[in-house]
């Protein structure tokens, strides 16, 4: 009898029968997503509602490419698309500010976001009173009054950056000024974020293999997202290793990575014994230790998962809209020869600075610089992917469609900002599009650069600051000449979703550059 039960089971164990029993159960899991599930009834391509492989392939086989697939998914089935086997997608712009608002509870998807590697950071918090929770204490940190006090730090990197354009016009060299700008935004975001100078500006190649770095993460997002145990095992390797044994880039990368990581230790230990009398300057260390936070959001792991990812947004998102302006600008005489008289007017009736820079508050107020600087952004917005919000506590209705509680729904802001039913010639730029305060106005509910809702930007005051001061010294000081073979015609077409946007030219923008003389 006992044999008889053990050739039953090991027949049982046969490869034959696993195979068989693995058939029957994807088979079952199939029908039950495509038939039974409760987003079955949402249009969309059979298999991306079966698997998420579907969704792989084209992160990571076809290197970022989904956010282009889900594209061509609307223009098949419509304005709603079931885009795997638990998530929708819409791709109608009056439905934005209904997605994306402050009023009720928004839940990001936790599926998405953990994948970048920095649990506990404001911007992965799933959860919506987590994330308001550990929100509150930056706010105020962030505020446009805060960043109007540090003007003079950001005049101050301004000019470093404009001393080493000079250097370049005067010895007739080309410079990588895609470098040159995100050693800029990497300098001001570093200084205000920790209260450190990380000196990008003063590197001969302006620490270009930074950029390089922060261009290549999304392949560790896309991996993460499929194959959970990647990002995990990628942040267990020693720092030290790596910054001993990997290629340049890694290396210097993962060295800012371990500096900051022990600023940040320094600043919360100075923050536990802080006193009036310390004349060291506040950081977001000292917002976050001071605040009602409960001990396990002021450790060093999740408070450094805020630094880096404050910082990281900070700098790259603007610095690629940055690099897309300047080219525009400075290829279009007729726009640089408007800039420059509005700037030269404003110069005339304001109190300019001692070094000659008009203050930030003017800059604000020129309808044309502005308009140029929305421009940049509706083309170049912060990410390239969709940002999913979960309604955990109510169902949602779109169209005839009832959307069931915790079902993660996304929009993404770069097809809206080129639907050319809100923008005629969408991937033209044209400042135009919003000097008119009215077609401004008529915008405001389908333009969303730095989102919108509970989870808007939290650094937008310090971008819009950032973008001001800088075009408008390079517009006044300098003239940058993109041709002869530096910069082809197509250099900012967008290519892939590596979260950030990913352009043809990546973050290269080479120039030759001569002293503005008018």
């Amino acid at each position: 009898m006992e044999q008889i039960t053990m050739d039953l089971l090991l027949s049982l164990l046969s490869w034959q029968s696993i195979t068989a029993t693995a058939v029957v159960y994807c088979l079952t899991l199939a029908f039950y997503r495509l038939y039974l599930h409760p987003l079955a009834k949402f249009p969309g391509p059979k298999l991306a509602a079966v698997t998420r492989y579907y969704e792989a392939y084209y992160d990571v086989v076809k290197h970022g490419q989904y956010t282009f697939r889900v594209a061509e998914m609307h223009k098949q089935y419509g304005p709603i698309v079931r885009i795997s086997p638990y998530e929708l997608h819409i791709n109608d712009p009056a439905y934005f500010e209904k997605l994306y608002r402050h009023e009720g509870r928004w839940n990001k998807y936790g599926w998405a976001v953990d994948a970048q590697n920095a649990l506990g950071a404001i911007i992965f918090t799933p959860d919506h009173h987590q994330h308001k929770a550990r929100r509150a204490p930056l706010n105020a940190y962030f505020s446009k009054a805060r960043v109007v006090r540090h003007q003079d730090m950001i005049v101050r990197k301004l000019e470093k950056l404009c001393a080493r354009i000079t250097e370049s016009a005067e010895s007739a060299k080309v410079i990588d000024l895609g470098a040159a700008i995100s050693a800029f935004q990497r300098d001001v975001s570093t200084e205000y974020v920790l209260g450190k100078d990380y000196s990008s500006l003063d590197q001969p190649d302006f620490s270009v293999g930074m950029t390089r770095i922060m261009h290549g993460g999304g392949r560790m997002w896309h991996l993460t997202k499929h194959i959970r145990w990647y990002g995990p095992a990628m942040l267990f390797i020693p720092k030290d290793f790596l910054i001993k044994h990997a290629d340049p880039d890694t290396a210097n990368f993962m060295q800012y990575a371990k500096d900051s990581e022990e600023d940040t230790a320094r600043l919360l230990k100075a923050a536990a014994s802080y006193s009036p009398d310390d004349d060291t300057p506040r950081t977001i260390v000292h917002e976050i230790y001071d605040s009602n936070l409960p001990p396990e959001d002021k450790t060093v792991e999740r408070v450094f998962s805020d630094v880096v990812s404050v910082t990281g947004a900070g700098f790259e998102t603007t610095a690629s809209l940055l690099r897309l302006v300047i080219y525009h600008v400075f290829s279009h005489p007729e726009i640089l020869t408007r800039l420059r008289a509005e700037l030269v007017e404003a110069a005339t009736r304001s109190s300019s600075s001692p070094d000659g820079s008009i203050p930030l508050q003017t800059l604000e107020q020129l309808p044309y610089l502005t308009a140029a600087l929305m421009e940049g952004m509706r083309l170049s917005p912060a990410i390239a992917s969709r940002s999913q919000r979960i309604a955990p506590d109510r169902d949602l209705i779109y169209d005839k469609y009832r959307i069931p509680a915790g079902t993660p729904v996304g929009m993404t802001v770069l097809l809206m900002h080129t639907d050319e039913r809100l923008y005629p010639d969408p991937h033209r730029f044209d400042p135009e599009r919003w000097v008119d305060p009215e077609a401004r106005k008529r915008s405001e509910k389908t333009y969303a650069p730095f989102s919108r809702g509970t989870r808007i930007c939290i650094g937008m005051h310090l971008a819009w600051a950032e973008m001001y001061l800088l075009m408008a010294a390079l517009v006044q000081r300098f003239d940058f000449d993109f041709d002869g073979g530096l910069t082809s015609k197509d250099h900012f077409k967008v290519m892939s979703d590596q979260f950030i946007i990913s352009t043809r030219g990546k973050a290269v923008l080479e120039t030759r550059v001569s002293l503005c003389r008018r």
